[in-house]
């Protein structure tokens, strides 16, 4: 019999209902549970209906709490069927016990489980794993998805303190090695990129990726820039891939949003195309890597800000650091390539990006990015001027050069007269 619309949830004598996964494991270590996920033993999709839940799942029974909305999922196993994240064959009957439940999950700190008394169970030694930092694999079946490489990479963002088990990086390394990760979809590596990016520690999922062969396949384009040099003056930590990483983290400290995170992991791509004779100088990568930039994108599908952003940071961060040398013209010049007065907006999470660039280098963290500012005070200054009012004081065909000659004069005397 169905549930009366607002009563509690009573379940039967037969199910049992446990909290799972990162609920357990964040409450352990102190910190805000984000989600709840739950797990139910003993029960058929058709009794949890009766009960009231929406039923969710696609490929496995996932359900939907009638008033929390929390999600429920049958106690289920797996078995492998073929290669990639979606070649499984999913068994979830009530039969199937909460330990073997736990079994498929991917690492012991994921699988311990609470019931409604706040009990433990832990049958895989995640307490232990948690205490000692480690994130350690549950089974055999952990290489049968390669998300798993990409999770335990984002959890390596997320808990700077924890370092992966040995045997766990074998595994993990020989997924790559055997062409696991080529079974990845667009959707989902986005997905777990994307969520690495907004953690604290960004640069230890793309090093741990890099350890494991994964970078390699995933974002060969970036993993190509380690070993890269650049000149010492301007880069005191010289290697290319060393100094993204530190860019990305300094994105992450000025707690910027995931466009600007996501150009700052793509800004240098350029000099992975830079011939070694060349090196350690890289004179015009920034046109040089757009196409790259371009190219992972539509490889990754990344949302159009996130695309769109990463291209003009690629293609214009250098002349962006240069801004403290130029004079109204190429001020404008910038705030014109860059879409300024259209996309005032993007233009600020443009200079984030570059602040970011700026200060993601040994010794520069606290130097002051003054370019910023001067761009900022141009773009505000032209940003006045009247553009209808300009137009009816001019020819039709002498518009443009108008308005153009007015904001150079409006940049002129806010800045240069500075």
């Amino acid at each position: 019999m169905r549930v009366a619309e607002g009563a509690p949830v009573r379940f039967p004598a037969h199910i049992q209902v446990y909290v799972v996964g990162g609920a357990v494991r964040d409450r352990l270590l102190g910190l805000d549970v984000r989600d709840r996920d739950h797990v139910v033993v003993g029960a058929t999709p058709e009794e949890m209906t009766a009960l009231g839940f929406q039923p969710v799942g696609k490929d496995f029974p996932v359900f939907l709490h009638p008033r929390t909305h929390e999600e429920y999922a049958l106690a289920r196993t797996e078995r492998k069927t073929a290669r990639g994240y979606k070649g499984f064959q999913v068994y979830a009957t009530p039969d199937v016990t909460l330990e073997e439940d736990l079994r498929r999950r991917d690492l012991t700190i994921n699988a311990m489980a609470e019931n409604e008394a706040g009990e433990l169970f832990d049958p895989y030694g995640g307490r232990a794993d948690l205490a000692a930092r480690v994130f350690r694999h549950v089974s055999e079946a952990f290489p049968e998805d390669p998300v798993r490489i990409l999770r335990v990479a984002r959890f390596a963002a997320r808990f700077g303190e924890f370092s992966v088990a040995p045997e766990t990086l074998g595994l993990m390394q020989a997924m790559a090695a055997n062409g696991e990760v080529d079974a990845l979809v667009p959707e989902r590596v986005w997905q777990e990129l994307s969520r690495g990016l907004m953690e604290s520690r960004p640069s230890r999922m793309f090093l741990l990726l890099r350890e494991c062969g994964a970078l390699a396949k995933l974002l060969p384009e970036l993993d190509t820039l380690f070993g890269v040099p650049q000149n010492p003056k301007s880069h005191p930590e010289i290697d290319t891939g060393d100094h993204v990483m530190r860019v990305i983290d300094q994105a992450a400290a000025d707690s910027t949003a995931l466009p600007v995170r996501y150009a700052a992991l793509l800004h240098d791509l350029g000099k992975g195309l830079t011939p070694p004779e060349n090196w350690p100088n890289h004179g015009g990568h920034e046109a040089a890597g757009l196409e790259l930039v371009k190219q992972v994108g539509q490889r990754l599908r990344a949302p159009a800000d996130c695309a769109g952003l990463a291209q003009i940071v690629a293609r214009w961060h250098g002349q962006a650091h240069n801004a403290d040398k130029m004079g109204a013209a190429g001020l404008l010049d910038l705030l014109e390539q860059t879409d300024a007065f259209r996309r005032p907006e993007r233009f600020g999470e443009f200079l984030q990006a570059c602040a970011a660039d700026f200060h993601g280098r040994p010794g520069w963290e606290a130097r002051p990015f003054s370019q910023a500012e001067r761009l900022r005070r141009a773009l505000t200054a032209a940003r006045q001027v009247d553009a209808g009012a300009v137009a009816q004081q001019s020819a039709p065909a002498e518009i443009p050069r108008a308005i153009h000659d007015a904001r150079l004069r409006a940049i002129a005397g806010a800045v240069l007269k500075v």
